[in-house]
Formats: C-alpha cells, sequence, structure tokens
C-alpha cells in the first residue's frame, strides 16, 4: 500500500472489513505516542529508543477515532534515508518482518510499472468490456513471457525489450538496405 492509502477513511475501512494493513506514512504525519497528555507531534520528529527501533512503538493518528492506536516502526533504508510505517497488527513486534511485509509491496509496484511500460497495457482504446479483457489478458501474457525470456537472459525487462532490435540497427547502420543519396 502506498502511503497516499494511508488516509484515515480508507484505513477505516480496512479495519472495519477485518483485514490487516501495512502502509508506509508520509513524515509529516501527526501522531500521539503519549494518550492525549502532550499534542500530536510529527512522526519525522519522535525520538527512538533502541528497543523501540526494533520493536515498534504505538502510536495514535491525529484523525482516527480517539483511543485507535496502531504500531509505528521506523524502518532504517540506508545511511541517510528512514521510512516510517504503520500497522494495525499490534502484536507485531519486528521490524525485519514489517521489512519483508512491506518488500512484498515492491514487487506489486514493480509488476506494475512492467505490465504498463512495456507490454502497452494502458494503450488500449476499445470501448466494450470484452474486448478491454482480452487487451489486459494479451498485455499480462506478454508480460509473463518477457519475463521468463528475461530470466533466462539474466537480463532485466527493460533491456530484453530495447535490445529486439539491436542485431538489425546494427547491421543496417552498418550495410542499409535503402541508400539515400
Amino acid at each position: 500500500m502506498d502511503s497516499w492509502y494511508a488516509a484515515s477513511e480508507i484505513l477505516k475501512r480496512i479495519e472495519r472489513a477485518g483485514n490487516i494493513y501495512y502502509c508506509p506514512i508520509k513524515g509529516d504525519r501527526r501522531v500521539d505516542e503519549t494518550d492525549a497528555a502532550e499534542p500530536h507531534v510529527r512522526v519525522d520528529s519522535l525520538e527512538w529508543t533502541a528497543q523501540e527501533r526494533f520493536h515498534g512503538k504505538t502510536v495514535h493518528l491525529r484523525t482516527m477515532p480517539h483511543g485507535h492506536r496502531v504500531k509505528l516502526f521506523r524502518l532504517v533504508i540506508s545511511p541517510n534515508r528512514t521510512d516510517d510505517s504503520i500497522t494495525n497488527e499490534r502484536a507485531q513486534d519486528s521490524v525485519d518482518v514489517v521489512k519483508e511485509i512491506l518488500s512484498i509491496r515492491w514487487k506489486i509496484e514493480q509488476f506494475f510499472r512492467e505490465s504498463k511500460q512495456c507490454t502497452g497495457l494502458e494503450r488500449c482504446q476499445c470501448r466494450l468490456a470484452r474486448i478491454q479483457r482480452n487487451h489486459i489478458g494479451y498485455a499480462l501474457l506478454v508480460w509473463h513471457s518477457l519475463k521468463e525470456r528475461a530470466e533466462k537472459a539474466s537480463s532485466t525487462l527493460y533491456q530484453l525489450k530495447r535490445g529486439v532490435l539491436d542485431d538489425y540497427i546494427r547491421q543496417q547502420l552498418a550495410h542499409p538496405s535503402l541508400r539515400f543519396s
């Protein structure tokens, strides 16, 4: 789930459905870790103990109902970057497990990006639902085929797609079939 979807109404709806979410949040999101003893503060200004860095901390999001608590984790991505994520699974107490769960999100994002950029998935101009479904189905078959070939060739999907005409272009540059005088 992207941080855009961390809107309170969406989180409430997910919880009403009985589902669990793991969601990155922006650094300017306001939280309270003191049960209303102090005002809400920005997530990126919170102080973290060594234990909280590994086990997370329980906080209240400003726009959620009073008494509603979520688990907040600060994930160290690199020495210069951290990401903050929340979950309604308050029994979760390992930042490593949260990182693993959120890494699945990246694979989904990568799939959507690759399928749109490499297969023409977005370029369907058909009006009939059946034709749109067919177009999506064919585009996903193309993605799957490209992904398998890229793995066999130990390259990326983008390298494979761009490399399809490389040999032909080299041959045409060396010995053009059409000569312009």
